[in-house]
């Protein structure tokens, strides 16, 4: 019987040992899978993000139809600009204290137009932003969301835009309870992404920042 216990004993520890290794294997696999995917999904939103500002240098606001948005880099140019200082007859103050009297402007002058497309997406791959909309994730067929509109201020209303992902899409095939864990992170740890999406910019607010931790790169780059 002593003999017996002890097999039981000693099947039980290791079906215990067992489910130990896998679940701490499970977590491990886990967040090497999720590190990977979120770098993935956030390169494409840094281009999301680049468009968007360059759009809104041009035109003073964000676009919301990603269509109108690959249509803008294809054909807009950047204004280059030069400023300098200069001094100027102040026609109001000689007239009042009757000696020539001066003030300083500032000029700037037009050098010339650069192609956005040129300016933002280079080589190797110069045509990526006509389909920086798709989740760049092996065996996901899946797009960002993407929304622009303006927002009131006391100060004034303000141009926004917002583009994320559900963290349920990119890690669509992982084990439900790990999901569900990872959409309640709220952290500024470097190397978390915090709340239920992976997202630059805001509808609610002036801010065009990702919401990842500084290991995936500067979230305002």
């Amino acid at each position: 019987m002593k003999i017996l216990l002890q097999i039981v004993l000693w099947v039980i520890i290791g079906a215990l040992g067992y489910l130990l290794f896998n679940a701490v294997y499970g977590e491990v696999k886990f967040n090497e899978i999720k590190e990977k995917r979120y770098q993935q999904a956030i390169t494409n939103l840094k281009d999301i993000r680049a468009a968007q500002l360059a759009h809104k240098t041009v035109t003073g606001k964000y676009e919301g139809d990603f269509n109108k948005l690959v249509k803008f880099i294809d054909t807009a140019k950047f204004t280059l600009t030069q400023r300098r200082d200069s001094t100027v007859l102040d026609v109001e103050q000689t007239r009042r204290f009757q000696v020539d009297t001066y003030k300083g402007i500032v000029i700037i002058d037009t050098l010339g137009y650069r192609s956005v497309k040129d300016s933002l997406f280079k080589a190797p791959n110069p045509d990526r932003y006509k389909t920086m909309i798709n989740i760049p994730i092996e065996g996901l067929d899946a797009k960002y969301e993407m929304q622009a509109g303006t927002i009131e201020k006391t100060t004034g209303t303000y141009p926004v835009f917002e583009a994320k992902v559900s963290k349920d899409v990119i890690l669509w095939d992982q084990p439900k309870d790990y999901v569900i864990k990872e959409k309640q992170v709220q952290s500024v740890d470097a190397d978390a992404v915090s709340g239920t999406h992976v997202t630059v910019g805001s509808m609610t607010k002036i801010d065009t920042r990702g919401n990842w931790g500084k290991s995936y790169g500067a979230d305002d780059e």
